[in-house]
């Protein structure tokens, strides 16, 4: 091999990210033609794109986890169990899924607190797509497409034909909680997984170090010395509490997020990654990637009479923003942007709900900020007080428990050494920001145009029996 001496460009990335309003189904889901919304699924190929995910242990140290089901056996026996004992009623593909609030919170109180596995999955809900107050019988209900569900071996809760993500209870309640009865909070809910000053510092003494060139037969004591030089990543979190699913969800979006751009996860749709496009001669050793979803904040539909919202809109954005990072760790604005970032994070944005649809965190991460939205809107609007409701149960963690999950406090830092010509490339591989409250500004609503979200409220008033909490 001829080792030529080649110049080294280190780059660090950062995203930092959020929100998304969209979901769709599976990409390998068929339809089955028979009108009910259901479909025919090669299992192998469905379970290979979920099989991903982290696992935060005792201590908060996050890790990536892989699990195995080969051709999608174990998949099929759980459908078939779920099929054997789910009622036939909450199996079927529904396109508008009736939740009241109120009747749920009442039915877990009449069982001591106790939930069943239907309360625990919001009989099957695959995405909020509506709010509705009905104040002459004091119900807030959310709606939305469900169906029947079961647990895949990566542990998510998803459809069992569409594979979407269920709806979770425990992150309904956890989003409530940052938008309580009671108050206008400006809650913003988010996540970041960032190294420390003192590992940046480190870094940069590291790289003085070994001088302004190297040979590939030094790839792995750079890679080495920089994953050793920057530490563990800190994680924080803000907005919910770091012992939910909530808070879980939104770290591994990001952190997984943060492994494509690098290219140490490969994703499952074809797309630009970081590194793809990085041209080293071109970046500075000490330069910095940081990149961030935001919504497209024009999701809220109200109507005029503000007893009905719908969330619309599939789109989400990946931002991107160039820093340096001084010889003492501080990090600092470049002075220009670099066209491998924008590359990447306009290919992230053009494939997101492809993305979405084949690793189910995406989707869970856009459940997460819909639960966020709707909550905000139900706080802005009052629809607690003019419900009468005033969450007892579900507003207390010792009447209802959600924090049950270890807290993430640091992930190992991820580096990827990639030759390109005569330089090598040492990407060094965080987060979530969800402002609810931006969505609901006045400047971007939507106007209900012919009465469509009024209309709908008024074709699901609730008629459930005694006892009830959902309704087709």
């Amino acid at each position: 091999m001829n080792f030529q001496k080649v110049g080294i460009r280190m780059l660090l990335l950062f995203t930092a990210a959020a929100v998304a309003l969209s979901m769709s189904t599976l990409a390998c889901a068929q339809d089955d033609g028979d009108g009910d919304g259901d479909t025919n699924i090669d299992y192998g190929d469905w379970y290979s794109n979920q099989a991903a995910g982290v696992a935060v242990d005792a201590q908060g140290v996050l890790r990536t986890k892989t699990y195995r089901d080969p051709g999608g056996r174990l998949t099929r026996q759980r459908i078939a169990a779920a099929k054997a004992t789910l009622d036939s009623d909450i199996i079927a593909f529904s396109k508008m899924r009736k939740i009241s609030l109120n009747r749920l919170e009442q039915a877990v109180r009449d069982r001591d607190g106790v939930t069943t596995d239907q309360m625990r999955n919001l009989a099957g809900l695959l995405r909020l797509r509506y709010v509705f107050l009905y104040p002459e019988t004091g119900d807030i209900v959310i709606a939305g497409e469900a169906e029947g569900w079961i647990t895949n071996p990566a542990g998510r809760v998803v459809g069992m034909t569409t594979g979407r993500p269920v709806v979770q209870l425990q992150d309904l309640v956890t989003a409530l909680r940052a938008f309580p009865p009671g108050k206008i909070s400006e809650s913003l809910i988010g996540c970041s997984i960032d190294p420390t000053q003192e590992g940046l510092a480190e870094m940069q003494r590291f790289l003085r170090s070994i001088g302004s060139y190297a040979t590939p037969a030094h790839t792995q004591h750079i890679v080495s010395g920089l994953r050793t030089s920057l530490g563990p990543q800190t994680v924080s979190i803000s907005g919910v509490s770091p012992k939910t699913h909530f808070a879980q969800v939104m770290v591994e979006a990001d952190y997984r997020m943060k492994l494509i751009g690098i290219g140490l996860e490969r994703p499952p749709v074809r797309m630009v990654s970081y590194v793809d496009r990085a041209n080293p001669a071109q970046v500075n050793r000490n330069a910095m990637q940081r990149w961030y979803f935001t919504p497209d904040y024009h999701c809220v539909r109200l109507s005029d009479d503000a007893l009905a919202m719908e969330l619309v809109g599939d789109g989400v954005k990946l931002v991107g923003e160039d820093e340096v990072v001084t010889a003492g760790g501080q990090r600092r604005a470049a002075s220009r942007s670099s066209k491998a970032s924008r590359a990447f994070v306009n290919s992230f944005t053009k494939k997101y709900s492809a993305l979405a649809d084949r690793s189910p965190v995406y989707a869970e991460l856009r459940n997460l900020i819909d639960l966020a939205v709707a909550a905000a809107f139900i706080q802005q609007e009052d629809y607690y007080g003019k419900a009468g409701w005033e969450m007892e149960l579900f507003g207390d963690e010792n009447a209802f428990s959600v924090e049950t999950y270890n807290v993430p406090k640091m992930v190992a830092t991820a580096v990827n050494a990639i030759w390109k010509g005569r330089r090598l490339m040492t990407p060094v591989g965080g987060g979530v920001t969800i402002h609810a409250n931006l969505a609901l500004d006045s400047e971007n609503l939507l106007e209900d145009e012919n009465g469509k979200v009024a209309e709908l409220r008024e074709q699901t008033k609730p008629k459930p029996a005694k006892g009830q909490w959902w309704w087709d």
